[in-house]
């Protein structure tokens, strides 16, 4: 037989196989007749506005059919000609004193919700004096990441004050200070020195990880950060590596989120890489532009 006409009737055991080219996906957007979107549009929590809209109403409202279920609830008794409670049957006696109970329960209910309202947070000036000083001595590159680094946390973060000390010295102070008392408009320096001694010190060097205080009135220890305005709201202290710490004031309560915190965590990584290398304690001058 030829062999191209068995070729012919011959099945191959290991077929070559056909891949399979994945095409991109084709998203289809609706048009409408004046080219907007004329798609499926997203559900509105109707609810929910309308609970934020009429907040007062709906703190009031335990109040209302607490009342309403009370009167009710009397005007029964007055009216149904029911015995009196000593009178009456046991199951009669703990239904009626079950009713006066979930009435009375909702009226306190809704007293509670009256007297307990959020607390606005709101964004304070700080109390102090625009404040830049740099130690000279850095290599420019470092000098310029300093900076580099205060604009990008002060930018996309409530910090209004950022203090970097670094080997037991402080590297960098710029932002808002606190005023020094005896001249109404000089900005308090950082004593290295007694805030390496300090408790909120020794404390993040044990962690060795980010210290957040959300509300720094709450705290005792803001006693240690003399330097920062007096109405500072949260700060977070952030350690670079074993040898520094980079203090973040802020100007709102709760106001770094944890997007913030992160990214803070990342600049004082790269901080401390560039500080251990650069810094040497011996040659450092201070150069102070407030």
């Amino acid at each position: 037989m030829d062999a191209g006409i068995l070729q012919r009737f011959v099945i191959p055991l290991n077929p070559p196989r056909q891949r399979h080219v994945s095409r991109p996906r084709q998203i289809r957007v609706s048009l409408n007749s004046q080219g907007g979107y004329g798609g499926p549009k997203p559900k509105r929590e109707l609810l929910a506005e309308w609970v934020s809209k009429n907040d007062d109403f709906v703190r009031s409202l335990p109040i209302y059919v607490g009342g309403a279920s009370l009167a009710a609830v009397l005007l029964n008794r007055a009216v149904s000609g029911i015995a009196p409670v000593a009178d009456a049957s046991r199951q009669v006696q703990l239904s009626y004193l079950l009713t006066l109970g979930l009435a009375v329960t909702n009226i306190l209910n809704g007293l509670v919700w009256l007297s307990i309202r959020p607390k606005t947070i709101s964004v304070v000036d700080p109390n102090g004096v625009d404040c830049r000083r740099i130690y000279h001595g850095l290599p420019e590159s470092v000098t310029s990441e300093l900076l580099w680094a205060w604009e990008s946390i002060s930018n996309a973060t409530c910090c209004r004050s950022l203090i970097v000390v670094y080997d037991g010295i402080c590297i960098l102070q710029i932002g808002f200070a606190d005023v020094l008392k005896p001249n109404g408009d000089e900005p308090m320096g950082v004593d290295a020195d007694k805030l390496i001694q300090g408790s909120l010190y020794k404390g993040l060097m044990r962690s060795g990880s980010q210290s957040y205080l959300a509300n720094l009135s709450l705290y005792p220890g803001k006693t240690e950060l003399p330097f920062l305005p007096s109405n500072t709201q949260a700060v977070i202290l952030q350690p670079l590596g074993e040898k520094g710490i980079a203090i973040v004031g802020g100007d709102t309560i709760r106001g770094f989120t944890t997007s913030d915190q992160a990214w803070i965590t990342l600049i004082a990584e790269k901080l401390d890489a560039t500080l251990a290398k650069a810094v040497n304690k011996t040659q450092l001058t201070v150069e102070e532009n407030s």
